[in-house]
């Protein structure tokens, strides 16, 4: 149960909604969980999680001439130009928090290819899963 807690929590954290897999991956790691499972539950989890804001990202535009369209045209262009300023490459960076979870969506709205996407999206976040894991080793 505490696997699909942590694969839960890493999903929710990955969508626009505030959640921190980190913590909770931290504290089962101190309860003396399965490392591997942590890290797989988590890097799942999360991946899947940002799977779904770029499929939203995807769909996202045919909705932008509605009235109640949250996203200004202009921040819209200003998203799209940063993304294509840094190119496919910042996906691995799609970790971070406040820019990952947009970074996600706009890399639908631009269509990158999903199996790019999806590899590089879970090589930076199974990464960072990584050590932070090896780090929380460090302490118990």
């Amino acid at each position: 149960m505490a696997y699909f807690s942590l694969f839960v929590t890493g999903f929710i954290a990955a969508t626009l909604f505030p959640a921190s897999s980190e913590v909770l991956l931290l504290a089962l790691l101190a309860q003396g969980l399965t490392p591997l499972w942590l890290w797989t539950a988590a890097t799942l989890g999360n991946t899947l999680g940002s799977c779904v804001n770029w499929y939203l990202g995807r769909e996202l535009l045919r909705f932008q001439h509605k009235a109640w369209f949250p996203i200004s045209a202009a921040a819209l262009q200003r998203a799209t130009t940063q993304f294509q300023r840094y190119g496919r490459w910042s996906l691995l960076l799609a970790w971070l928090p406040v820019v990952g979870d947009p970074l996600t969506m706009v890399a639908g709205v631009l269509r990158v290819p999903f199996r790019l996407f999806i590899i590089l999206v879970a090589l930076g976040k199974g990464l960072r899963y990584a050590i932070l894991l090896w780090l929380g080793g460090q302490f118990w």
